[in-house]
């Protein structure tokens, strides 16, 4: 007999409901939006609004709002059309105290927002977005590492109490070495090959090693061919994991991040239309070096009066533009920062970044504190900010570096590798654990190339992408209609469920709804019509056999059962394949037909079953049935 359980029923129930819920916050488009943010030292406040106020009066415009929350200001507007006036007319009224960039501002009603309802991630190609093409500093990435080279040897020259007068660079690639006159060049020779062998990561080839000569109380180190080729892959890999670890703090759902060429990368936000904040986040290099106090800041004064800076050291200055001696000598780098957690310090109450070194950095920490209590070590904090200027009408990238002693206290006692640094704000405490903790760049990166992707193109894709899926399933219902009457609606509705189960789980799970992906969708709906067309034909079939027609209905469903799930297994494993090894749009078909396949399953056997049995089930006794 033709029966369905109650409890299934409910389940169908309960689904659709939660799929009207989650697919509900794509029909609330978003407003095109300027956001204002300010730039380090600056504060969006009162004055800022009433600058932005002005501007738009004497612009002639009236935003749609103007929203002030977590020190940013958003203006609201009515159309795409208005956001570059108002972008430039804004950057023009602030200056070059705030960054003024173009976004996509959410209407989803709160309601749905406490449920965690989303409208679905659409692709650069769907909703426009920020393209970057970024290029390494490959001569940054040579000096990191002969600085580092340089720090090695004169510490392993230390270390095992060979004198030395001098560890210099010479040239690009070169290192010169002048011992004591009682030193050994043979053993200093060896002991420095050893050492560099290891830093280069070189792993003991001795052709890609830097090779030591050695000429009387000197040795000549000279970078091979094959370390520099690996210091230029290493940089452009390194900051390919860095960018990769960046971007997703940004939340950018499906980014693109590709390598092109030797020194290039090239990244797509799609859906993100504040290039600045994206451009600081993902391009700035900031780190912390902790460096010996070697004068303090009368010293300091006197010799910048006098012009006498000793030769070992040099001038950094606080935040309140106070002068001081640090060393040129780099005790710990960002290089060698393990993890760094935001918090606040348990004595002061001030922000401040828990911070934990490697193995070599909490050694050369606990070795410098065990011979220096009492004395002060100097925390500066370094950034390279990408910036872009205005020359004859075209932006063209650039960048300014801020080096700034945040703290210079005293060392109280001996530490390692783990301990804490204070005097950030609260922002830049957590902005700084989010860069440290994603990783340190291993060269700076320019901004050779950007540009965003408007809205309206992408709208038009959506629009041309709709129609695609609504002609597919409009064709699809007026067969079934003609073809197989009252099961031909049956099937019609468990299609529009389907495709509202395909939003909602795409929009509930932050998939990304492509170009490609449009085409996944209609062939989600033509798989999820082949399951129905087994299912009416082998009704059919039943009914010519002189089958009842409950019992054919119901034995139409268990046979076709096994032959439909079959069919969309394998189906289901060609979409995790292109998903597991295609990239960009591959993906994005591969996404939409996946869950496709996994919704018309349900619909196209479970819920037009429900339906077909909540008409034709029961007790009573049916002669034929339009099919």
């Amino acid at each position: 007999m033709l029966e369905f359980p109650r409890w299934k029923y409910a389940v169908i129930v309960l689904v659709l409901l939660l799929s009207v819920v989650y697919a509900l916050p794509n029909i609330y488009p978003q407003d095109p939006s300027v956001q204002v943010t300010a730039n380090r030292g600056s504060t969006v406040d009162a004055t800022v609004r009433q600058k932005v106020d002005a501007t738009l009066k004497q612009m002639g415009i009236v935003p749609k709002a103007i929203e002030s929350a977590n020190g940013q200001l958003l203006v609201r507007l009515g159309n795409a059309n208005l956001q570059t006036r108002v972008a430039d007319g804004v950057r023009s009224a602030l200056g070059d105290g705030y960054n003024t960039a173009l976004n996509l501002a959410p209407t989803v009603p709160a309601w749905l927002e406490w449920m965690h309802a989303k409208p679905m991630s659409l692709g650069l190609d769907l909703q426009g977005g920020v393209h970057f093409l970024m290029q390494v500093d490959q001569k940054a990435a040579l000096d990191k590492r002969v600085d580092a080279y340089l720090d090695n040897i004169r510490q392993t020259l230390r270390d095992n109490s060979i004198a030395y007068t001098a560890v210099n660079r010479s040239g690009t690639n070169a290192i010169v070495v002048n011992l004591g006159a009682n030193a050994d060049p043979a053993k200093a020779q060896a002991l420095v090959a050893t050492t560099l062998t290891g830093a280069s990561g070189s792993l003991g080839v001795a052709a890609n090693a830097p090779t030591v000569s050695v000429s009387g109380q000197r040795l000549d180190v000279t970078l091979s061919e094959g370390d520099l080729n690996r210091i230029s892959t290493d940089a452009i890999e390194q900051n390919r994991n860095v960018i990769a670890n960046r971007i997703n703090a940004l939340g950018v759902s499906e980014p693109v991040l590709q390598r092109q060429g030797s020194d290039r990368l090239v990244v797509e936000l799609p859906g993100l239309q504040d290039t600045a904040e994206a451009k600081r986040q993902i391009g700035a290099t900031a780190t912390l070096e902790f460096r010996a106090v070697t004068g303090d800041e009368a010293t300091a004064a006197a010799a910048l009066a006098s012009g006498n800076i000793p030769a070992d050291s040099r001038i950094y200055y606080d935040q309140y533009r106070r002068p001081l001696l640090l060393s040129k000598r780099v005790l710990v780098s960002g290089d060698q920062l393990i993890n760094a957690v935001p918090q606040t310090d348990s004595r002061t109450g001030s922000p401040s970044v828990g911070i934990t070194l490697n193995s070599a950095g909490g050694k050369r920490m606990l070795d410098h504190t065990l011979e220096n209590v009492g004395k002060r070590l100097g925390i500066v904090y370094v950034e390279r900010i990408p910036t872009t200027t205005q020359v004859d009408g075209k932006e063209v990238p650039s960048s300014r570096t801020v080096e700034r002693v945040i703290s210079s206290s005293t060392i109280q006692g001996v530490f390692g590798k783990d301990f804490q640094t204070t005097g950030l704000s609260q922002q830049e405490a957590a902005d700084l654990a989010k860069q440290l903790k994603a990783g340190a760049l291993a060269a700076p990166m320019d901004f050779i190339e950007q540009y965003v992707v408007g809205p309206s193109l992408g709208a038009e894709n959506v629009a041309r992408g709709t129609k695609a899926v609504l002609f597919s399933f409009v064709f699809a219902l007026a067969f079934f209609l003609v073809y197989y009457r009252v099961f031909g609606v049956l099937t019609c509705l468990a299609l529009l469920m389907n495709l509202l189960m395909v939003v909602a789980v795409m929009s509930l799970f932050g998939a990304t709804m492509t170009l490609p992906g449009f085409a996944g969708l209609a062939l989600s709906v033509g798989m999820s019509v082949d399951a129905n067309v087994l299912i009416n034909e082998r009704i059919r079939e039943e009914l010519r056999a002189g089958v009842p027609p409950q019992a054919a209905i119901a034995s139409g469903y268990d046979k076709a059962g096994g032959t439909i799930f079959d069919s969309n297994m394998t189906a289901l494993l060609a979409g995790v394949a292109l998903y597991a090894f295609g990239t960009g749009p591959l993906k994005g078909f591969a996404v939409t037909m996946v869950v496709g396949i996994l919704t018309s399953v349900f619909t196209a056997v479970t819920v037009s079953r429900a339906m077909a049995t909540l008409i034709y089930g029961g007790r009573r006794k049916l002669k034929t049935i339009a099919i």
